[in-house]
């Protein structure tokens, strides 16, 4: 029996052109079980997942066809606060859909607004902070949490409703491996429970091994999926000429409590740095820290002179004009460089959105258009906060060629990520992050990477 049935369904964003389909006369029926959405960034996986809750059209507004059923409800016609009662969703930035201050008030948000008893809410606070994996985070403060940390809330949020449709958009894009199977196996167990599990994501490993079913979704439409491992080999050995950053005995923390303790760690010129370990285990404060927006408490900061390249975790917080290419040619302008956007916007794949405005792009758009507009030109140092956060395989490709350039024009590139295969692809060294301590790691080893094709052929049922 199918939960949620989507028949013939097109989808214009307002001002869309008539050939611009956000979604692209779809049928899908979607029962109990987990459904694996993949494909390319913009190709219609998170507007299809919002039409689920009613978000698309009632909020997006813009021209819709077709019939889409949820729950027995007609999403045409039914408003979203009611839609709400039996679809829990987790979008693409959980920074942004964050309501309270503290971790409990915002898991549980969604049974203050449906009327849940309060002697009631605790316990269901808790039952779903544990199945996410985030039981550790009661008491704390949402604006002292990492961005895997916020990922994990967000996800026992949506879990503590009970609902009959999860939708997750990029549910595991800043999770540790550990954080990813948590919410893997509290995904699994309500699949088997009846629920209806739909997941739109780019890290495909853990995700295949417990899909009902995995769709592409590509240019709007969705067909079948079939998956093959691409072979991922580290770059050849090298040894810089020069340190480019220092780390001398830092202990640093943006709270009360130092989130790093007496700290060494250093990087050459013309080498790629690769940050691992568990989410809250310390990589960002280190980036802030290398980047000069977090002062040690103690300790020391050295830096080679020259243009520091930050890209935080949250993308969006970076672009404030008016298009994509302003974007970038303000960065070259500040470094004293030719203002020409072009050959970094085609390298990252973004001429076709140079003149759009950023924060309507897609996020794995948005991801590139941030990457752009910090590494245009020649920064002498690059830190890089989960760069591929919301990326397809194309643009992962994309965004490794451009570092490996960056490395060999000698940048010297220091980057956080969960992501094995970028790691695999471009880093020197891997340095282990983890309760505060950092820890050489050595090189990092090569590795099979799990891609997706469409298959030209009737959608199961």
């Amino acid at each position: 029996m199918a939960l949620a049935s989507l028949e013939r369904l097109s989808y214009w964003y307002p001002g869309a052109g008539a050939q611009a389909r956000a979604l692209d006369r779809v049928t899908l029926p979607i029962g109990p079980g987990l459904t694996l959405l993949a494909g390319p960034s913009g190709g219609g996986k998170s507007t299809l997942l919002r039409v689920l809750n009613g978000l698309v059209p009632h909020f997006h507004g813009g021209r819709i066809g077709g019939a889409a059923t949820v729950s027995g409800l007609d999403v045409l016609r039914t408003p979203t606060r009611r839609l709400a009662r039996h679809v829990g969703f987790v979008f693409q930035d959980p920074e942004r859909q964050t309501v309270y201050a503290t971790v409990e008030r915002e898991v549980a948000f969604g049974l203050e607004s449906t009327a849940v008893p309060a002697a009631a809410m605790p316990a269901r606070v808790e039952a779903a902070l544990i199945r996410a994996g985030a039981a550790h985070l009661l008491g704390r403060r949402m604006a002292a949490l990492s961005g895997g940390e916020r990922q994990r809330v967000a996800v026992a949020a949506a879990l503590v409703l009970e609902p009959d449709i999860l939708a997750l958009d990029e549910p595991t894009s800043q999770l540790d491996p550990g954080g990813v199977e948590l919410v893997l196996d509290a995904c699994r167990a309500l699949a088997a429970a009846g629920t209806a599990v739909v997941i739109a994501e780019h890290r495909l490993e853990g995700l295949l091994r417990v899909a009902g079913r995995t769709l592409a979704v590509a240019g709007g439409r969705v067909t079948a999926a079939s998956a093959r491992r691409v072979a991922v080999r580290p770059p050849a050995p090298r040894r810089p000429a020069l340190e480019a950053w220092n780390l001398r005995g830092v202990t640093a923390g943006p709270g009360l409590e130092p989130v790093l303790a007496e700290v060494d760690a250093s990087g050459g010129a013309g080498e790629v740095v690769a940050l691992m370990g568990p989410n809250g285990g310390g990589k960002t404060t280190l980036l802030r820290c290398l980047a000069g927006l977090l002062p040690p408490r103690s300790g020391a900061v050295d830096r080679r002179p020259g243009r520091i390249a930050y890209l935080p975790q949250d993308p969006a917080a970076l672009l404030h004009r008016p298009t994509v290419r302003d974007e970038v040619e303000l960065t070259l302008r500040r470094a004293g460089e030719p203002p020409d956007a072009r050959p970094i916007l085609e390298r990252l794949g973004l001429a076709a959105v140079a003149g759009r405005y950023p924060r309507d792009l897609s996020s794995g758009e948005r991801q590139r258009a941030a990457l752009a507009a910090v590494l245009a030109g020649r920064p002498a140092i690059a830190l890089l906060d989960e760069p591929t956060r919301g990326m397809d395989e194309a643009a992962r490709r994309s965004l490794a060629g451009l570092v490996a350039d960056l490395r060999d024009q000698g940048t010297a590139v220091v980057l956080a990520t969960h992501d094995a295969a970028l790691v695999a692809a471009v880093a020197d060294r891997v340095l282990r992050v983890e309760e505060g301590r950092v820890v050489e790691a050595g090189r990092p080893r090569g590795l099979a990477a799990v891609t997706l094709e469409a298959v030209p052929a009737e959608l199961p049922a």
